[in-house]
């Protein structure tokens, strides 16, 4: 029993470690080569926790391999054009000026009923009102209005927004500060506690969110106190 959930453990955070270092855009949107990888290491770590006779070793060595082959593929597609378009393909053009490009859609085995479904998730009804539309490498379907049919922007609109945040930081949650985020913002725990007080709480644990924006605003929600009859405990 101990064996087993100690190889779980290994191939597990084995597992993590790759995914982490082979970068965010393995837990998002994946290419057809990482999607490959990703499944190929789950496929090699499950056979190892559940056969104890196979040394452990049998799975690590293809995992690390696996491993090292995604770092390799990809730093060679940002090097190489031609080595990227080999192992992930190209961006093909659906759309263009509100024209559907019917031979691209038959080429890439898509339906008319598949691309007008992708359209209506991204609010668009008629074809005709985009100006452009891409099939990504990830299969993700990247749309431009017509410039007719953009809503239209505060710049266009000579809005001025310099009073509107644009970037929010938060410093507490659930009761647990953030440093990284508040040595960000330039400020330390002294002027934290003071925010604090002025709401009227004596110490972080007492806050549920905490937000900074960058002019200088903040947002504290007080952690809610709850009876103690009423079966809910706080995390």
């Amino acid at each position: 029993m101990a064996t087993s959930l100690i190889r779980t453990l290994i191939l597990y955070f084995l597992i993590i470690l790759s995914l982490r270092i082979m970068g965010k855009r393995q837990l998002g949107e994946l290419q057809p080569a990482e999607l490959v990888t990703s499944i190929l290491i789950s496929d090699l770590a499950a056979v190892p926790m559940q056969d104890l006779g196979i040394p452990l070793v049998q799975g690590v060595v293809p995992i690390l391999t696996l491993f090292s082959l995604e770092v390799l593929v990809s730093a060679l597609s940002a090097r190489s054009a031609r080595f990227r378009a080999f192992f992930c393909g190209r961006t093909s053009v659906l759309i263009k000026n509100g024209v559907i490009n019917q031979r691209e859609l038959k080429r890439q085995r898509i339906n008319i009923t598949e691309l007008l479904e992708e359209l209506r998730l991204k609010d668009v009804f008629d074809p005709s009102q985009v100006g452009s539309a891409y099939l990504e490498t990830n299969g993700a379907l990247s749309i431009q209005l017509r410039a007719a049919e953009r809503p239209v922007t505060a710049g266009q609109m000579q809005i001025d927004t310099r009073s509107e945040p644009e970037l929010y930081m938060t410093l507490i949650a659930q009761g647990r500060v953030l440093d990284v985020n508040l040595a960000a913002c330039g400020h330390d725990r002294a002027w934290l506690l003071r925010q604090i007080a002025r709401e009227g709480l004596r110490s972080p644990h007492d806050v549920f969110l905490m937000v900074l924006d960058d002019l200088g605003k903040t947002l504290i929600v007080p952690r809610t106190q709850f009876p103690a009859d009423s079966g809910v405990k706080e995390g």
